[in-house]
């Protein structure tokens, strides 16, 4: 059995908030990635923060949810920004689930945040 056998990630769009639930999609939030859709230069899902709950840390839910966000990108065709540390450093170790964003893109994703903070 997976140690995230489980959990189940929910898309809450218009909150902004990628969910990792245990028990169903009314379950207890274990873990989360916090994120905002950049509209140009292209459309883009920018991760800002991702959190797992301390006593769930370690079985590999912070990596399901940022599997599950390139994959919710790849299904919309389009692409992931990364500003979370730890996004970044996942998308760096799986190159083929991850396309790397290009410069310009990441420095919008970076001025859009900054010019309104409260995107997370």
């Amino acid at each position: 059995m997976s140690p995230t056998s489980d959990i189940e990630i929910h898309d809450d769009r218009e909150r902004g908030l990628l969910q990792a639930r245990a028990g169903g999609a009314e379950g207890e939030v274990v873990g989360y990635i916090q994120y905002f859709v950049l509209d140009a230069p292209q459309r883009a899902l920018v991760p800002v923060h991702t959190i797992v709950e301390p006593e769930h840390e370690g079985k590999g839910i912070a990596g399901s949810l940022a599997r599950e966000l390139y994959g919710i990108a790849a299904r919309e065709t389009i692409a992931v920004a990364p500003l979370c540390p730890f996004v970044v450093r996942w998308a760096e170790r799986h190159p083929g689930e991850a396309p790397a964003a290009p410069a310009e893109l990441l420095l919008a994703a970076k001025e859009a945040l900054e010019a309104d903070p409260g995107k997370w």
